[in-house]
């Protein structure tokens, strides 16, 4: 099991909680500080079964904080703008085996485990 995870985010800290109280010691990429690569983000987007928009944070640092509007940009360019700037990519996210989830809220990790 893998963890998409910020140690700042509430909601990131309780999944992980969650993940290692079931007995699972889950690899965790702290995305901030190593941020997927295009290769790896469009693989977890296909296990997600989601576009680039479907995972970009509501709250906090967003496109529009960034000075982008979302609405006039396509999924290739939000695309990119996750890669430049991961803080947009929501969290956290839950990968096991082919299977993902951005496990907000954090009772979405419940099938996982």
């Amino acid at each position: 099991m893998r963890i998409y995870h910020n140690p700042a985010c509430g909601t990131s800290r309780t999944v992980l909680g969650m993940i290692k109280d079931a007995g699972i010691e889950p690899e965790i990429i702290e995305y901030l500080k190593t941020p997927p690569d295009r290769t790896e983000l469009t693989a977890l987007l296909a296990k997600l079964g989601l576009k680039a928009r479907e995972i970009l944070r509501k709250k906090g640092t967003t496109l529009e904080t960034l000075g982008l509007d979302e609405a006039k940009m396509t999924d290739k360019q939000i695309l990119e703008a996750i890669l430049e700037h991961p803080i947009l990519m929501e969290r956290p996210i839950v990968v096991k085996g082919q299977k993902a989830a951005v496990c907000r809220p954090a009772e979405k990790v419940e099938p996982f485990l």
